[in-house]
């Protein structure tokens, strides 16, 4: 989720390929990404979605990544929804990298001793919102509603079998838990799979884990209100990809985008079925 899919092509990352750059500028793309350019090539900044990373925030564009030079599924993500609602829209992106959801994002109905992580997503979600008019002076005096929840994580579980083994409890149980403290009884929420090594991902708890995520929305209390996103089919090979980072998806900023745009089509499709 904190995002480690370079923007700039630079020739010393195999001669800049899976890079945003190559792929926003590259005629195979048939104009795919075209709005995430202006018209003299550079990135645009939206002026209706603001984003809020830890120590960074703005209007987003690029470069709310890892760091200022890569993308994370925001991207994608924040483009889909805003432009599927009228508001203006804020992201509040909580990622660390390298947490699990059996240790550190635990949830308190899942027993033992509760995550640190979990309770920071819960304080911060909730300081950003109370205190929005100081991080973003322009949307000072507009009221603030909590509408969606998006879920990225899961490489610190598939390498430690026994937090495979309870992955989809502890899902349900965050979900449940977080929706409970942030006051949002139905709060949609999405999940995009942990899919790194693509469709011949042959691990077996990478395996296991993922369909611990995609079972989580089947729950009978979930439907209508939790989405699963695939995301195997966005891997792309170190061939095409600016690294060999299996776990940071080589490093290919498609890949990030895609997630982010899968999650924000699956949120918008929460979104419009919580307003019938």
């Amino acid at each position: 989720m904190v995002g480690h899919g370079f923007i700039s092509a630079d020739p010393n990352r195999n001669e800049g390929k899976g890079s945003l750059e190559q792929i926003a500028l590259s005629p195979e793309s048939n104009g795919k990404f075209k709005q995430l350019l202006n018209n003299d090539g550079s990135w645009r900044i939206r002026d209706d979605v603001w984003i809020h990373f830890f120590d960074r925030k703005g209007r987003l564009t690029v470069g709310y990544g890892a760091g200022t030079d890569t993308i994370g599924p925001e991207l994608g993500f924040g483009t889909v929804v805003g432009d599927s609602i009228r508001e203006p829209v804020v992201l509040i992106k909580l990622a660390w990298g390298g947490k699990s959801l059996g240790e550190d994002f635990r949830p308190p109905s899942s027993g033992g001793k509760v995550g640190p992580f979990y309770t920071e997503v819960v304080r911060q979600a909730q300081d950003v919102m109370a205190n929005l008019g100081t991080h973003f002076p322009e949307l000072r005096g507009r009221p603030v509603q909590l509408v969606g929840f998006g879920w990225h994580q899961g490489w610190n579980d598939r390498i430690n079998a026994a937090f495979v083994q309870e992955y989809e409890q502890n899902m349900a149980n965050f979900i449940r838990d977080v929706r409970k403290d942030l006051r949002k009884p139905n709060l949609p929420f999405v999940i995009a799979e942990t899919g790194m090594g693509g469709e011949a991902e042959e691990n077996e708890l990478a395996l296991q884990l993922m369909k611990a995520q995609a079972a989580v929305a089947q729950y009978k209390e979930f439907k209508g209100n939790v989405a699963f996103v695939g995301t195997r089919a966005f891997w792309r090979p170190t061939e095409v990809s600016p690294s060999d980072q299996g776990y940071h998806w080589n490093s290919n900023a498609e890949t990030y985008y895609l997630i982010g745009d899968g999650m924000g089509r699956a949120m918008a499709g929460l979104l419009k079925r919580a307003s019938r």
